[in-house]
């Protein structure tokens, strides 16, 4: 199997770290989206990452469905099977991405002109940004885990969207939710978290609670 994307994308992070939890051969396939004829192009109509090449040729976007998949191929799964523990699972995996979602829309706001900029973007971003900070505070009050006693998707996911904060959106954001920074200290203390930091955001530049 091939996994093709940037070493910065946070989508791409997820399933990385996906990947390394379940100690699944996967080769990575190093591509940009603005790169001009590339592999994942080809293989994505709608030209985003990451992608997945199956060993059988077939190809899966986007993030969501390439860990469900990669979940499936065995090993200890990281979404549960089913029940209520399923559906929190998936929501909070659906609050990561909508998180670093307007992380990404906040930074392409920024990198406009100055002249073209429009405020009122930015601060609609950042205030989802925030809401969802709050309640991932309050859920993880005295947690190891966001979904019962077991490490799963979830954790990974916002555990992703939190240090995409950090890297492209940095602010004091610990200080304001504190259990949620000693939350994040505990998952990204792992090995599959410390060998997929994106450049320019290493190991002893990542803030710690």
């Amino acid at each position: 199997m091939k996994l093709y994307g940037s070493l910065t994308s946070p989508y791409v992070r997820k399933v990385r770290i996906v990947i390394a939890e379940k100690s699944i051969d996967c080769e990575l396939v190093v591509e940009h989206p603005g790169d001009a004829d590339t592999r994942f192009s080809q293989l994505n109509p709608l030209v985003k990452i990451p992608v997945l090449e199956t060993d059988g040729g077939d190809a899966l976007y986007d993030s969501p469905v390439i860990v469900e998949y990669l979940d499936q191929l065995g090993g200890k799964p990281l979404i549960p099977a089913s029940g209520d523990a399923h559906w929190q699972a998936q929501r909070w995996h659906a609050l990561a991405d909508g998180v670093m979602d307007a992380v990404v829309a906040r930074m392409q706001e920024l990198r406009r002109p100055e002249q073209m900029r429009m405020d009122e973007a930015v601060e609609k971003q950042e205030k989802k940004v925030m809401l969802a900070l709050s309640c991932l505070n309050e859920a993880v009050n005295n947690r190891n885990y966001l979904v019962g006693d077991s490490y799963t998707v979830a954790d990974i996911a916002i555990a992703v969207a939190l240090e995409y904060i950090d890297f492209r959106y940095p602010h004091d954001w610990r200080n304001r939710y504190p259990k949620l920074a000693y939350w994040l200290a505990s998952i990204s203390a792992r090995p599959s978290f410390i060998e997929t930091i994106p450049p320019g955001m290493e190991q002893n530049q990542r803030p710690r609670h």
